[in-house]
């Protein structure tokens, strides 16, 4: 089972493969959005903002955040580090239940290709 540190770490590299990224997922990237990545089995919610093309974590609580943000990720610590590891196909995970990715009808449509 992945650690806290593990799943931030997964965080800030996703953050930093956003930073890096070019063309149409670049644009994505850009979003300014309220983000929340729940992990499951270590019952904690990573709570922070996608803005000027990163995720910035804010804090971390327990169990499940007093307010939903804009776009909000719920998985285990183990997929976290499975999908940013390039281990994990985020489709595939998603279809089966392993992800659940909840945003605006637009947003959606925006990340699709950072997905």
């Amino acid at each position: 089972m992945a650690t806290i540190e593990e799943c931030r770490g997964a965080l800030e590299k996703l953050s930093d493969n956003m930073r890096g990224a070019e063309g149409d997922v670049r644009a994505a990237a850009a979003l300014d959005r309220s983000v929340s990545c729940r992990i499951t089995d270590l019952d904690v919610t990573f709570l922070g903002r996608m803005t000027g093309g990163r995720i910035v974590v804010d804090e971390t609580v327990e169990g499940p955040p007093a307010e939903k943000a804009q776009i909000r990720l719920t998985m285990a610590g183990d997929d976290l580090v499975a999908l940013v590891g390039g281990e994990l196909n985020f489709a595939r995970a998603w279809g089966s239940g392993r992800v659940q990715l909840e945003a605006s009808l637009l947003d959606l449509f925006r990340l699709r290709k950072l997905l």
